[in-house]
């Protein structure tokens, strides 16, 4: 490859899942390294597919411009499997094996919390594609930030848009297995408080084998129903959980977080996920979408031959883009530069919305999308900027 060529390296044998890859021979020059973990497998599969491909098409229009300090940019995909154990070691082989400069991943918390701290120790500037947990940053280290906004935020923009549609009395139900919905509840508690809301019942419900009966039947036995439920899932029990509560004879609205931003809401849901309504960090539609959304939907369309780009498509890709910027912005590959150019990052153009981060603060203040399923389709409805967010 000549000068200023890159390459996406799909380590074990996932190039046909991710579009039929080749790892092509190595560049005249050392490249910059960017190392990544998504789950391409197991049950996470349906959100860090999509993530992985936007990095990927971020890194081939990188590439395609000159790439990075004009140097080649390479890459470097591995399987989380959906298990955090597994984000662990890909993160040591990332730092142990590939050398990388960088590195960025995940769309859900726990495995941000497995291999974060071993990114951290190594000195690598990590970016977070899609874990939500503001919290993150401080539990981590310096050396992470956050692409998305936080759960406190989209649990107060979620709250806030529902009391002004459908009332003020809430029900709060959220998944005890995984700390992503456990954070997303507790922010929607608070939020559900400081907009001057009611609580009227809250439930938990198993992470791998969610059974709502008794929530059902508590929700059923009140003597006036809320005027919504909260529900806090995750991408791969969402459509099961919203199908219980719906069979159970509960017809009052759901809103939830953007564990609800997956295809599965819909296939596994069926009839049951109409009118769901859930916080999520784009507004993906073809038509509606800004005019960066347009432009990357097309260009994943192009690029990926199926499927609808998603909002964690697109988290991946700002991803990808950010940390070509910061490594350029910081002018060499020097970990301490890097991390210094990413947290003086102010207006950088995503396609999710403008990130920037605030002295000592890593997680971007960022306007919220909502979106309502209609007609069985993922339909934009608002775009909103919470009243009031929860500290973290």
């Amino acid at each position: 490859m000549g000068r200023g060529a890159g390459s996406v390296v799909v380590v074990a044998g996932l190039a046909v899942a991710l579009g039929g890859l080749v790892i092509p021979a190595g560049a005249a020059q050392e490249p910059v390294r960017i190392g990544a973990g998504f789950a391409l497998s197991g049950k996470d599969r349906s959100i860090g597919e999509p993530a992985a491909r936007g990095a990927m098409l971020a890194i081939e229009e990188i590439s395609a411009a000159g790439g990075v300090l004009g140097l080649p940019v390479e890459l470097i995909v591995r399987d989380s499997t959906s298990d955090p154990a597994v984000a662990a070691e890909n993160a040591r082989q990332a730092v142990t094996e590939d050398a990388v400069d960088l590195y960025l991943g995940f769309t859900d918390t726990d495995p941000v919390l497995t291999a974060g701290p071993i990114l951290q120790e190594a000195g690598i500037p990590f970016l977070v594609v899609g874990a939500t947990s503001p919290l993150l940053p401080a539990t981590v280290g310096d050396r992470l930030f956050l692409v998305p906004f936080g759960d406190n935020t989209q649990a107060a923009a979620g709250v806030e848009y529902a009391i002004d549609r459908f009332g003020t009395t809430a029900a709060l139900l959220w998944d005890e297995g995984a700390q992503y919905p456990i954070d997303l509840a507790r922010y929607a508690r608070s939020a559900l408080a400081a907009a001057g809301g009611s609580l009227v019942l809250e439930a938990t419900f198993a992470d791998r084998d969610p059974d709502l009966a008794e929530a059902v039947a508590r929700l059923r036995a009140l003597e006036t129903p809320p005027d919504f439920l909260y529900v806090a899932a995750m991408p791969y029990n969402v459509g099961t959980v919203l199908r219980q509560l719906r069979d159970g004879g509960l017809a009052m609205p759901v809103v939830g977080g953007d564990g609800y931003d997956t295809p599965e809401l819909v296939t596994e849901g069926g009839d049951a996920a109409e009118g769901a309504i859930y916080t999520t960090h784009a507004l993906m539609d073809p038509v509606s979408g800004s005019e960066p959304v347009r432009r990357f939907i097309a260009a994943y369309a192009a690029r990926h031959g199926e499927g609808t780009a998603t909002s964690f498509a697109a988290l991946g890709h700002d991803a990808a883009s950010l940390a070509a910027a910061a490594i350029e912005a910081a002018g060499s590959t020097d970990p301490e530069a890097i991390v210094a150019a990413l947290e003086a990052t102010t207006g950088f153009p995503g396609i999710t919305g403008t990130i920037g981060y605030a002295p000592g603060v890593h997680v971007p203040e960022k306007s919220v999308a909502i979106v309502e399923i209609v007609d069985g389709v993922p339909t934009p409805v608002a775009e909103v900027t919470p009243r009031s967010v929860p500290a973290p």
